[in-house]
């Protein structure tokens, strides 16, 4: 049963990354933002990277590395979601 959660726990993180990822290539391309994907994956992304990018301005006024950092906290997010998990069960 824990193997399970912590298997959902690394699946969810893991689209959830790769959606970031995708999001922020799509701003590479003209107005593939604008496109049905791009918008529906504004509306997933963007509440997790808002707070992100208040806190860490644009590199040079163009190069924003927020999602970068968000990423990197995703990760530690799940690692520590799951250790909390093995934590409260004990092993």
């Amino acid at each position: 049963m824990l193997d399970a959660i912590e298997q959902f726990i690394h699946i969810a993180a893991d689209i959830y990354f790769y959606m970031i990822l995708v999001y922020v290539l799509m701003s590479w391309v003209p107005s593939a933002r604008e496109s049905a994907v791009g918008e529906f994956l504004g509306k997933l992304v963007e509440p997790y990277l808002q707070p992100f990018r208040r806190i860490i301005p644009p590199i040079a006024g163009t190069i924003d590395v927020s999602p970068i950092i968000a990423a990197f906290a995703l990760r530690f997010l799940a690692q520590g979601l799951i250790a909390v998990i093995h934590f409260l069960v004990g092993q």
